[in-house]
């Protein structure tokens, strides 16, 4: 039985832009995060901030604290606390190469998007090394740049 094209595919719900802007990601995992049913009907309406976000590893276990899913309207007693600890599900190896890699000085490990893939909440994580002043300044001149020639080619095909 074939797909319908609106159940298929990827429906971003946060992009945390903050995260490319201070750091440079060395690598990215996609994990599934566990959810109660009002977060994932709060998610859908696209009620969701990762901007303060950060991903912690306790005990062999991955968590993303600071995520607010804000608490869904129709709730009532059933909704969460929107900031509380929620719990990454990535497969073991992962999580090791995590621990390893953050063992490192200076890495971290930063939620990119959120996100619905085939109607399941996913979570992209990066591994992240942060920015100096310098390295963002010379982000901003080549965005400005590509910007430039973004314009003259515009207005030459007019």
């Amino acid at each position: 039985m074939a797909k319908s094209q609106s159940s298929g595919g990827i429906k971003l719900v946060a992009n945390n832009k903050k995260a490319y802007h201070d750091y440079f990601i060395l690598e990215k995992y996609e994990a599934g995060i566990s959810l109660v049913g009002t977060e994932v009907k709060s998610l859908r309406a696209g009620k969701c901030s990762i901007k303060e976000a950060y991903v912690r590893i306790e005990n062999g276990e991955v968590f993303v604290v600071g995520m607010n899913i804000s608490p869904y309207e129709q709730g009532n007693i059933f909704n969460r606390d929107p900031l509380r600890v929620r719990k990454l599900l990535l497969h073991k190896s992962e999580i090791n190469k995590l621990i390893g890699d953050t063992a490192e000085k200076g890495i971290t490990i930063m939620p990119l998007q959120v996100y619905f893939k085939d109607g399941r909440a996913k979570i992209e994580i990066g591994l992240a090394k942060g920015k100096k002043n310098y390295d963002k300044r010379q982000d901003i001149a080549k965005k400005d740049a590509r910007r430039e020639v973004e314009r003259d080619f515009k207005v030459k095909n007019l």
